[in-house]
């Protein structure tokens, strides 16, 4: 065993692993900050990593009731109509870009 292993509380772990994955933080200078080992703290990375994917997976893996169903569908309806005029601006700007100038 290591000499000077410190135990840290799973709060204090979420904290920086949130550091880094949210806040873009560097292992390196979170690291040094913090007087954590470089490798400690990947291991807390990826576990992080980890139930954060299997959370993902089990939130679409739910049943959505009607009300979540609409206010998705009419998210990307909203969405697809944002698409769709930007598309018409584009096209139009591009006719008037490329005409001959005369």
């Amino acid at each position: 065993m290591a000499k000077d292993q410190k135990k840290f509380p799973p709060e204090f772990r979420e904290y920086v692993c949130k550091l880094i994955e949210l806040d873009g933080r560097k292992l390196v200078d979170v690291s040094s900050e913090l007087d954590i080992s470089y490798s400690t703290l990947q291991k807390w990375v990826a576990s992080y990593r980890k139930k954060q994917n299997q959370a993902e997976k089990e939130k679409q893996s739910q049943y959505l009731t009607a009300s979540e169903y609409k206010e998705l569908y009419e998210a990307e309806r909203r969405k697809k109509l944002d698409l769709e005029e930007e598309n018409a601006i584009l096209k139009k700007a591009m006719h008037i870009f490329t005409q001959e100038k005369k």
